[in-house]
């Protein structure tokens, strides 16, 4: 059984008299001790997905299950008693961490929630090897967040997430906010844990080098929609949706000005329920036939899908409807 199973979910929100589908018909799923990586610019609904993922957001419609059981079902209390198995790293340390307590109290305080059968001093006991464990000095940690920095923030952050033992980490930009040093030791410390508890990481990423360097398997999201997925080294190395190329084009450091021209509009113009092509408005080789042809994310090979007319070969005259 998959850890995380998520079956045609769709998310909308009302922003005034308009509705906007965040997610639509998005299917995905995640083992233990995998890393999925979800990328795609602002806007696409990457970090809706994630929060979906884990139980923060309901679904309209679809299937989010954890380990079988289906988060959107089951009660608040049952809910409350799964967020020791699944934890959250956010994208900006400090805004997650209570400004009034002390680095050792948050880290503790999840444990005070759900490991009642620990005695408080075991309770303390843990935190601080937790925060051994992640490398926050001991002279820290009866600071307050305001008293560190960044990259110590997004320790205590990750001490925080993982003391209870979970299964499953959402993070959502987790070194988007840190500069190039200390990004790359925070990725390498989440990569050690990873590999040290067997945790299932669903990762949310704008930046396809650090999905790239943590990813197991990526999957690219454009306009609420999953237009490609496959095992990160077919995705980054050989991608087939022209979306995914361009990501790929906008990491390199290029003119910034063919940047912004080849750079997408993200503003949909499509009406939710629309089966054909989410990119061909900004699609730099569609035809005709993208924009009337029902689309769908389509096996190119034994774990690679991508949502692409042109790039599966099906006969531009027929839908891909069943």
């Amino acid at each position: 059984m998959r850890l995380l199973e998520i079956s045609a979910v769709a998310k909308a929100f009302r922003r005034g008299r308009v509705t906007v589908s965040a997610v639509d018909s998005v299917s995905l799923s995640l083992d233990a001790g995998e890393t999925l990586g979800i990328i795609g610019e602002s806007g696409s609904g990457k970090s809706t997905l994630g929060r979906l993922a884990v139980g923060l957001l309901v679904p309209d419609t679809g299937y989010v299950g954890f380990d079988g059981v289906d988060l959107a079902s089951i009660s608040r209390t049952e809910l409350r008693r799964l967020r020791s198995d699944i934890q959250v790293v956010f994208q900006e340390p400090f805004e997650s961490l209570d400004p009034k307590m002390r680095i050792i109290d948050i880290v503790q305080e999840p444990l005070n929630i759900h490991r009642r059968d620990m005695s408080a001093g075991e309770r303390r006991r843990h935190a601080h090897e937790t925060l051994d464990r992640v490398g926050l000095p001991d002279a820290l940690r009866r600071n307050r967040p305001a008293q560190l920095s960044g990259g110590e923030q997004q320790r205590a952050g990750i001490a925080r997430a993982i003391v209870t033992g979970p299964r499953l980490l959402l993070l959502d930009e987790p070194t988007s906010s840190l500069d190039l040093s200390l990004r790359a030791g925070i990725l390498q410390l989440l990569l050690d844990l990873q590999r040290e508890r067997n945790l299932a990481y669903l990762f949310v990423s704008h930046d396809m080098s650090t999905i790239e360097y943590v990813s197991d398997r990526v999957a690219v999201m454009y306009r609420g929609r999953i237009v490609e997925e496959g095992p990160a080294q077919e995705v980054v190395g050989a991608p087939m949706h022209p979306y995914t190329r361009l990501l790929m084009d906008a990491r390199l450091p290029t003119d910034p000005r063919r940047r912004a021209a080849t750079r997408p509009d993200l503003v949909p113009r499509r009406p939710a329920g629309d089966n054909f092509c989410v990119f061909y408005d900004g699609c730099p080789i569609a035809v005709p036939q993208c924009g009337t042809t029902e689309i769908s994310l389509t096996r190119l090979g034994d774990q690679h899908s991508v949502a692409c007319l042109l790039a599966t070969g099906i006969d531009a005259g027929h839908s891909t409807a069943s």
